[in-house]
């Protein structure tokens, strides 16, 4: 049986990273949890060490029970009876393993029953789960939406539901209505205040993630006469009040183990989080930004599974007397849909240790003032992990239905029969690059960071690093492409035409994202030789990629803008 952690050394590579050292020291608050509780580490070395072991669980259960339920999950799916969901069978199993495992709740506090992980080796937890089974992931890691309760929550609603959460309940976030899709401030559910200080929530919510969950998290508009985002606010919804009934669960392409709901909500009692008016403006950016990254690490996972997939086919499949990878159009293949997974594994986790950096501190910040080096040292990893969010769920996602897509590719005619497994992973792929914001949403999230230089800044930051003699002429091309895509950046914003602008910024986002992920990758193999290969494919890739968006921007004149228009 297979250990989807253990037989993937990246994930480790990517976990002893140098910044753990401190992330751990901050999160850990010198190990003083270690006098209260009995699984707390003592020290860095433990720490990584109860890393290290919880996520060889998460492996072997990938790697043996939820792998291999994923097909039946995929054909069975979920049901509705009497306004209830049922999972299908395998589902079912899947959720009960990772409770009696206690792999929920995995990044909140000991004292509310969590394992205090750093969002890193969550995020890799979601990756390795995410391979087995890509629809399962979204229900296993809505445990984050427990992450807005404890941030914004009061201390009697964190004690009473994030302990629940940690118990192994279940979490969805009700956000989508059928006339506010991504615009979110059209949302009208509708909260009325009652005289005991509970709310009731009226309307319709649809396509929301595993919508029969134990608890949710609503937007909803409690301010009569409004029709912004002012106007909302975010609730909790305890399931055993009753209220809301499932109407139907959506016929989906893909990950169609997890349910896709429509609610009714008719006198739901709720309870208020945080502020009223601050649902959309403060409380559902905090949530959508965890859960892009979860996204992101569910392409990854897609992508892992895909490129997995390919090659085991390709060495087994033979043609015209040799195996297929042996052919140079079947192996550059592979070569490139490694290099764009590992590409976006490494953007993955530099993304989620800079969150890691500025949340930690914002948790301290509630204990004691920080110092102006720490407040200064909170700004810039946050202002990093808000760039580089969007840029790894935009371009992650994409590069993981292309490696979907090749998986096909190269397993011919039989990928497209459902005797494979990668006619499943091309289907549950398609969904990453749409949901919690498609691609072009990311775009207009990335674009101000590379209007205000917040990733030539990270870019330059990188170029400070040492390479060995042997990996700087990679170095020199991705100095070359920085210097292509500076003057890119200054062709495109002298021109004072929002249209045109719009227009060119998926070119400069994607250049600045092939630059970025370049240099990591690049830092990688310094690290680790096992990287080399895939840093000389990326960088030979995204030079081409560079040099195309910087001819097109060069040679195309603004006055041609309006033929791109509808």
């Amino acid at each position: 049986m297979a250990n989807f952690y253990t037989d993937n050394p990246d994930l480790k590579h990517h976990l002893n990273h140098p910044l753990m050292r401190k992330i751990v020291e901050l999160k850990e608050r010198n190990y003083t949890d270690a006098e209260k509780f009995d699984y707390a580490p003592l020290n860095f070395e433990d720490a990584m060490d109860s890393y290290d072991k919880v996520l060889e669980i998460v492996g072997e259960l990938c790697g043996g029970m939820i792998a291999e339920n994923a097909e039946s999950v995929d054909h069975q799916g979920p049901r509705v009876e009497n306004g209830r969901v049922i999972y299908a069978d395998g589902t079912q199993e899947n959720l009960d393993a990772c409770r009696k495992a206690g792999l929920m709740g995995m990044a909140m506090p000991r004292r509310f029953g969590g394992l205090n992980f750093p969002i890193t080796p969550y995020i890799m937890a979601a990756d390795i789960v995410s391979r087995a089974d890509t629809g399962f992931e979204n229900l296993w890691g809505l445990q984050d939406c427990a992450e807005t309760i404890y941030e914004f929550a009061d201390e009697d609603q964190k004690q009473r539901y994030i302990t629940r959460v940690c118990a192994g309940e279940t979490m969805s976030m009700d956000l989508t209505e059928p006339d506010a899709g991504s615009d979110l401030q059209s949302v009208m559910l509708k909260a009325t205040p009652q005289e005991d200080g509970t709310w009731l929530l009226n309307g319709v919510k649809r396509f929301i993630t595993n919508g029969d969950s134990d608890i949710h998290l609503v937007l909803a508009r409690s301010e009569e006469g409004t029709k912004d985002g002012r106007g909302l606010s975010m609730f909790i919804y305890d399931k055993r009040n009753g209220g809301v009934t499932v109407r139907r669960i959506e016929n989906k392409m893909g990950i169609k183990g997890s349910p896709t709901c429509e609610l009714v909500y008719k006198n739901a009692k709720a309870e208020l989080c945080g502020s009223r008016r601050l649902g959309l403006i403060k409380y559902v950016m905090a949530l959508m930004n965890g859960a892009r990254l979860g996204i992101a690490a569910q392409s990854v996972g897609v992508s892992e599974i895909a490129y997995r997939e390919a090659l085991a086919y390709a060495k087994d499949r033979r043609q015209f007397g040799k195996a297929i990878i042996e052919f140079p159009a079947v192996s550059e293949i592979l070569s490139v849909m490694k290099a764009k997974l590992d590409a976006s594994r490494t953007l993955l986790y530099e993304c989620s240790r800079f969150v890691d950096m500025y949340k930690v501190y914002e948790d301290i910040a509630k204990e004691r003032s920080l110092t102006a080096e720490e407040r200064q040292e909170m700004k810039y990893y946050s202002r990093f992990a808000d760039a580089c969010t969007p840029l790894i769920k935009g371009m992650g996602s994409e590069y993981c239905n292309q490696n979907a897509y090749d998986c096909i590719q190269i397993h011919g005619g039989s990928g497209f029969m459902k005797d494979y497994a990668c006619e499943r992973v091309y289907r549950d792929a398609r969904i990453t690059s749409i949901y919690e914001g498609t691609t072009q949403l990311q775009v207009v999230a990335a674009i101000r960071h590379v209007t205000t230089g917040t990733y030539l800044n990270l870019i330059k930051t990188y170029e400070a690093e040492e390479v060995s003699a042997a990996l700087q002429p990679l170095k020199d091309n991705l100095a070359t492409m920085t210097a292509k895509y500076e003057a890119a950046v200054a062709k495109v914003t002298e021109v004072k035409d929002s249209a045109y602008n719009d227009l060119m910024a998926r070119r400069l986002v994607e250049m600045a994202g092939n630059i970025i992920m370049g240099h990591l990758l690049l830092l990688d193999a310094t690290r680790n030789e096992a990287f080399v290969k895939s840093a000389t494919v990326y960088n030979k890739m995204a030079q081409a990629e560079v040099a195309k968006h910087a001819d097109f921007i060069n040679s195309f004149d603004p006055a041609q803008t309006a033929l791109y228009q509808a």
